[in-house]
């Protein structure tokens, strides 16, 4: 069960979170030589971003911080390329404006100041900043509700995997959805009518997808199910008392009331 009590053991992390300052302007400095001490530094970045251009990754890759090396969940990313990088602060670089960082519960509960720490360093850099958290101890509850109070508080999608797998599976999913249009990935509505029964009668609860299929099967039709009485309904496999009773008294009520 999570605790009502107030949880303030991040406040004094969260309330020294730095926000990244403006970049200082260079100033003119002439030197006796006629040479000014900013062109110098001008053409130093420049020399430096074209060596830098010709080592840019390609826009399709992850690119991961060399401290995730040898972390299981990378085994499971085998539908999206990736490459360690050390210029990356972040765990996970998923887009140009898209990062993950990575964290397990037991290492959370072991290092609880780790995570504060990493969103010191990471700022406000990026638009999408994930916080990808995998599920590893048997009580996760205290833990994820500090983690889910630390992610409101500093602008971070939070998202939970139970294992390597999953952990995997979400990483490369934000990069193969980089560029993918918002409607990719909505919920489609069902145009058949059998698809639109089944949909109508999830909306029964607790009747889920599995149960309305299965009813729909040994019954045939929708008037053998509405005919069918709450004893029968009981009998249905996966369904139960429970189910049955509030399946039967939804399908009696009457639409219209007096």
């Amino acid at each position: 069960m999570f605790d009502d009590g107030p949880d303030d053991s991040f406040d004094a992390e969260l309330a020294n979170l730095e926000i990244p300052t403006a970049p200082k302007v260079l100033k003119l400095v002439v030197k006796d030589d006629g040479t000014s001490e900013i062109a110098k530094k001008v053409a130093t970045n420049a020399i430096k971003e074209v060596a830098t251009a010709s080592k840019a990754p390609t826009p399709h890759t992850i690119l991961v911080n060399p401290k995730q090396r040898g972390n299981p969940i990378l085994k499971s990313i085998l539908n999206a390329p990736w490459e360690f990088n050390n210029e990356i602060i972040p765990d996970y670089v998923v887009g140009r404006t898209s990062c993950i960082l990575y964290l397990s519960l037991k290492y959370h509960n072991l290092n609880p100041d780790y995570i504060c720490e990493r969103l010191k360093q990471l700022g406000k850099q990026y638009d999408l900043r994930v916080l990808l958290v995998q599920v590893d101890t048997t009580e996760p509850h205290n833990a994820l509700k500090s983690l889910t109070r630390i992610s409101l508080l500093t602008d971070l999608t939070l998202m939970l995997a139970w294992n390597h797998e999953e952990a995997g599976k979400i990483i490369e999913t934000y990069k193969l959805y980089e560029k993918r249009p918002p409607d990719l990935i909505m919920e489609r509505t069902e145009s058949s009518p059998y698809q639109k029964l089944v949909a109508a009668l999830t909306h029964i609860k607790p009747v889920n997808k599995t149960d309305a299929v299965t009813l729909l099967q040994t019954f045939g039709n929708l008037e053998n199910l509405i005919n069918a009485s709450d004893e029968r309904l009981s009998q249905v496999i996966g369904l139960g008392p429970r189910k049955a009773q509030k399946l039967y008294k939804t399908l009696h009520e009457p639409f219209l009331c007096k």
